[in-house]
């Protein structure tokens, strides 16, 4: 390299290995993947052992994965997930070469595996012996006990078809030194078969999957609670049987518990739930479509509790359609320095109020997903909630015109019926002056929903969606916003990586041509069923969104095909493009 005068330049150094490590640990994982391009001295920082957490290898029982196998061998740490694994030759010589080159294994997933039985798992679980996490969710397990013979049915033998409880047990015992963690998640596993497992001498759990296993109730529940004290992490979602009796338990006997998923367990109420939250160590509690009253039994337990050692950073409580305003004003009150992540899609009763108190009092909010809350609006977003009017009448039930209202025949309450307080307005401005009520406040959302609450309109998108670190965005199905949304949401969200606009008719090529030259790291675009978007949108996606990988233009009737091809020939990072049935407009006019 020469200067001006004609001199020669020294060349400037290459910067150490460890000092590009170190700059790229600032970035995020997507950044870092598309620094990594940029030189083999980059990639190579890339590929760093700090930042390789968690790395998986999922592939198929072939004879291509031998030399897979072989090559992980040199990796220090690492999972795999073979799938199509049974009892044949090619499954057989994996798995030696598995045992040969993968003597420090520590993770097995073998879940779905169809053919899984005895003998395979016998092979397979022996070339790992210090295992520390096992899933065999979805297996067929023999977990059926036999009164007459006092045993499991089909345990004869190792070469059994199916896993047997026997040798489950077997693998257990011999491996209850190391292992922490255990996948049993779909399978039919029965209260007796967990009292067995977790009767397993010298095995302490930390972290145990039981979702979708149906036939598990309360008692099978008290039992694993009282043998595995120890448990960090526990999922018993989709188990039907289970009640809040099994909260008590959990929240009683697990006094380490940092993961817990209740979701979609009907049968559990409101009762005990506060006395979960009392647990100190809990950070994450799945509830959803559990609660399916007003929650006034919980709003008013909340008030009187002393949980004040909450530290919640997760909270789901999706699909509770009845739940009202005043138990959010708690819950806001109450986890308002650890909640990070909280879910209310399809919370169809919530309205303004919940929204302000959320603003207000969930400062280090980064998730908050609030699709199907049809009943938030403006109002909501911006913080200038309106006094509610109390409701006027007797409120008796009406029957007919001539019995009118008689007061007698009085129908049963139904849970849903229940009122909790109502939400003093001196609450609510008490949260204000601590906080400030518009959804503006909330500056560390890194993902949004408001997907289908469809009363919101410009007035409060552009005046309320403004956060910097915010990387998906999803404002489908809201009829009333325009390109006027669309822009602010460009300038004001410039780290936005997945954008969800599906089923917004004000969304025009203008808007997108205003927002597209702010928006270079997006990957991910759901234009589906938006009308107005024409061939000149998927330009536009050439010209200044090379990061692309996926995008829905789904039902969009001024699309053409043609379009389309050009899009996936010029996007080198392209992926996927959902298009059925674009470009209806000419093909009516065709025909």
């Amino acid at each position: 390299m020469e200067d001006s005068d004609g001199e020669e330049l020294p060349e400037t150094p290459a910067l150490p290995l460890e000092i590009i490590v170190y700059i790229l640990s600032f970035l995020h994982a997507s950044d870092r993947k598309e620094a990594a391009l940029v030189c083999s001295s980059w990639y190579h920082a890339s590929q760093d052992l700090r930042f390789q957490k968690d790395v998986a290898f999922s592939f198929p029982a072939s004879s291509s994965s031998l030399a897979l196998v072989r090559g992980l061998a040199r990796k220090p740490r690492c999972s795999l997930k073979i799938s199509q694994l049974d009892g044949f030759s090619v499954s057989r010589s994996l798995l030696l070469e598995v045992r040969a080159a993968l003597s420090g294994l520590e993770e097995l997933d073998l879940s779905d595996l169809r053919y899984l039985s005895d003998l395979t798992l016998n092979r397979l679980t022996g070339c790992t012996p210090r295992l520390r996490r096992l899933s065999l969710a979805g297996c067929h397990i023999a977990f059926e006990f036999d009164p007459y013979r006092g045993r499991p049915a089909g345990t004869a033998a190792d070469s059994s078809a199916l896993v047997s409880l026997r040798n489950l047990r077997r693998l257990l015992t011999e491996q209850s030194s190391s292992l922490k963690a255990l996948d049993l998640s779909r399978t039919s596993i029965t209260p007796e078969s967990l009292r067995i497992v977790a009767q397993v001498q010298d095995l302490v759990l930390e972290e145990l999957h039981l979702q979708g296993c149906k036939e598990l109730t309360d008692y099978s529940v008290e039992v694993l609670v009282k043998h595995q004290p120890g448990l960090l992490k526990l999922d018993l979602s989709c188990c039907p049987e289970l009640s809040s009796r099994t909260v008590r338990a959990v929240a009683r006997g697990l006094r380490s518990l940092t993961h817990l998923s209740l979701s979609r367990d009907s049968k559990i109420t409101e009762k005990g739930l506060v006395e979960l939250l009392s647990v100190s160590s809990l950070v994450s509690l799945g509830l959803s479509g559990c609660l399916h009253s007003s929650g006034a039994e919980l709003q008013e337990d909340l008030k009187a509790s002393t949980a004040a050692t909450a530290q919640l950073e997760l909270l789901h409580l999706s699909g509770s359609t009845n739940l009202q305003d005043g138990v959010l004003v708690s819950l806001s009150q109450l986890l308002g320095g650890s909640l990070k992540e909280l879910d209310l899609t399809l919370c169809l009763s919530l309205t303004d109020l919940s929204l302000c108190s959320i603003s207000a009092g969930l400062q280090r909010l980064e998730v908050l997903r609030l699709g199907w809350c049809k009943e938030v609006t403006d109002r909501g977003l911006l913080g200038t909630v309106q006094d509610s009017r109390p409701e006027t009448g007797d409120g008796g039930p009406r029957f007919t015109r001539t019995f009118g209202n008689m007061g007698f025949f009085q129908p049963p309450r139904m849970p849903f019926e229940e009122r909790p307080t109502p939400v003093s307005r001196e609450e609510l401005q008490r949260l204000e002056r601590r906080h400030g009520a518009s959804l503006s406040a909330l500056r560390r959302l890194t993902e949004l929903d408001l997907s289908a609450c469809s009363k919101l309109s410009d007035a409060s998108i552009t005046q309320v969606v403004h956060f910097p670190d915010l990387q998906r965005l999803s404002l489908s199905m809201l009829p009333e916003i325009s390109d006027a949304s669309l822009a602010s949401v460009g300038r004001r969200c410039r780290s936005l990586t997945s954008l969800q606009l599906s089923h917004c008719p004000g969304i025009t090529d203008r808007g997108v041509a205003q927002a597209l030259p702010y928006l270079r790291r997006l990957q991910h675009l759901s234009l589906s069923c938006c009308d107005n978007i024409t061939d000149r949108t998927l330009q536009l996606l050439m010209q200044h969104c090379s990061r692309l990988k996926t995008l829905d233009v789904s039902m969009c009737k001024n699309v053409s095909v043609t379009a389309v091809d050009l899009l996936q020939a010029q996007l080198p990072f392209l992926e996927n493009v959902h298009h059925k049935f674009i470009g209806v407009a000419d093909l009516s006019l065709t025909d």
